[in-house]
């Protein structure tokens, strides 16, 4: 592609600002690029802001993430619903909240990023209410469970909405810093409510899940209150539909949405499906009952995405030291070696039906934990691939343009292939469900052939991370 088929002009550099006036929630001439009106008011306007937003986020995300816990509330006797069935309720939420995510992206601009805070917080009503109801009824219909569930993927949309906000109100010399808070404390809420479900089940057992249905429409309730009191909406803000459109055209575009499959596709299928896989496993352990199992996979399936939420932030201080394009390869390349060790235990416990014990799930859980960790680092690393490809594209396809042009462009195809990628990145989830529920739904009924599937797709990762970007030398802050 060349300089004359770039318009940069399509993505102009803001405005500086004349004043910085608050009316009725809404900011007019909002420039945070300038130092003067950042620093007499501006910050504090931005942080406020983000302080809102990650809680949104934050409940956004547990909600997306409820049916992980609800599959622990559902023994199979009761509800009559097997291991490839539950696989399958969790994988619904994380396919229509990646769908969501490229409306929710445009949503901000059209509407407002207070408004639709708002909105996008008061949506999460609809599943938390259906689940309460349905969950105690449990000779309701598989389908009807599916729709229920499905509905939980509303809240996998506030992610793209809420940094679509928060990258509009800081300046590109603090976007690292709040985009990285609001994004890890949006993940957080993944075992946040993992936690919830534990205390429930720990003090009344795996038959009360409308506790945690109750304390969420509570929080929702204070995330909605939270955003209309003290978020703002900007007149500024421009849709970047366009430049979703214009960033599908480069290559680069395609392969690192790829890589966000892996990372952040692992991230949060892993985290959907954890706690089941725990459960399943604990039952596979002599005498050990179906309320008891649900409280030790409780016990354990909150750690592995808290840990992979707080080590996000490693992934991009790496990425900074050393290049986005190489921590890439080699997170990939520890989570093939995570994975492997899935593959032996997996093995041995298809060998010992019946008979897992503590030693066997100790190498059991490590695999996981380790998948989390290195999982979270690699999502922080593939997005600090994003600018650093297109910085260096900007460079190449500079022509006539002017700075501010070039860098209008920069910023505004970063930004879409941030929200296309996030939205991409969350179907790996559902093909890690998926692949499970096949894999339990076959002769072994086991989870092993998935754990196959996964090492090989983290080898052509590895593979696609050194061809397309490591041995580039044209991409600036890769290497």
């Amino acid at each position: 592609m060349t300089a004359e088929q770039i318009d940069f002009r399509t993505s102009p550099a803001p405005q500086r600002s004349r004043s910085l006036r608050a009316r009725d929630h809404l900011v007019e001439d909002w420039d945070p690029e300038n130092i003067d009106a950042w620093n007499a008011g501006g910050n504090t306007v931005a942080r406020r802001n983000l302080v809102w937003s990650i809680f949104a986020e934050h409940i956004g995300f547990s909600v997306w993430s409820i049916w992980s816990v609800m599959v622990l509330f559902m023994p199979q006797n009761v509800y009559h619903i097997d291991a490839a069935g539950k696989f399958f309720l969790v994988a619904v939420p994380t396919l229509v909240g990646a769908v969501l995510r490229l409306p929710y992206t445009v949503a901000v601009s059209r509407f407002g990023g207070r408004n639709w805070t708002i909105a996008s917080a008061l949506l999460l009503l609809i599943p938390l209410v259906l689940t309460w109801w349905f969950m105690l009824r449990p000779g309701t219909s598989y389908g009807t469970y599916l729709i229920v569930a499905a509905c939980a993927g509303f809240g996998g949309g506030n992610f793209a909405s809420s940094m679509t906000n928060i990258n509009a109100f800081y300046p590109a010399r603090l976007k690292g810093w709040a985009l990285g808070l609001n994004a890890g404390g949006g993940n957080i809420g993944v075992p946040v409510i993992q936690l919830v479900g534990l205390l429930v089940i720990a003090t009344l057992g795996n038959r009360s899940p409308q506790v945690v249905c109750a304390t969420y429409l509570l929080l929702v309730g204070v995330a909605a209150l939270g955003a209309a009191l003290h978020m703002d909406n900007l007149d500024g803000q421009r849709s970047n539909a366009a430049a979703m459109l214009g960033v599908l055209k480069f290559a680069d575009s395609w392969l690192i949405a790829f890589l966000y499959i892996g990372t952040f596709g692992s991230f949060i299928g892993y985290s959907f499906a954890f706690g089941q896989l725990l459960q399943i496993n604990f039952l596979a352990s002599p005498g050990t009952t179906a309320a008891k199992a649900a409280l030790h996979a409780a016990q354990i399936a909150f750690l592995g995405p808290l840990l992979g939420s707080l080590s996000r932030p490693i992934g991009g201080l790496l990425a900074d030291r050393r290049g986005g394009a190489k921590i890439t390869m080699w997170c990939f390349a520890a989570m093939a070696l995570a994975t492997m060790i899935l593959v032996i235990t997996g093995t041995h416990n298809d060998s010992h039906p019946g008979k897992i014990g503590p030693m066997v799930m100790v190498p059991y859980v490590i695999g996981f934990i380790l998948l989390f960790v290195i999982s979270g680092v690699g999502n922080g690393s593939v997005y600090k691939m994003i600018p650093a490809v297109f910085a260096a594209k900007s460079i190449e396809l500079k022509g006539n343009s002017s700075v501010e042009e070039v860098k209008g462009w920069e910023r505004s195809m970063s930004g879409a292939l941030i929200g296309i990628a996030g939205a991409v990145g969350a179907l790996g989830g559902v093909g890690i469900n998926v692949i499970l529920r096949a894999s339990y739904a076959g002769p072994a009924k086991s989870a092993t052939l998935a754990f196959w599937v996964f090492l090989a797709f983290y080898l052509v990762s590895i593979a696609v991370t050194w061809i397309a970007f490591v041995r580039r030398r044209d991409a600036v802050g890769l290497l």
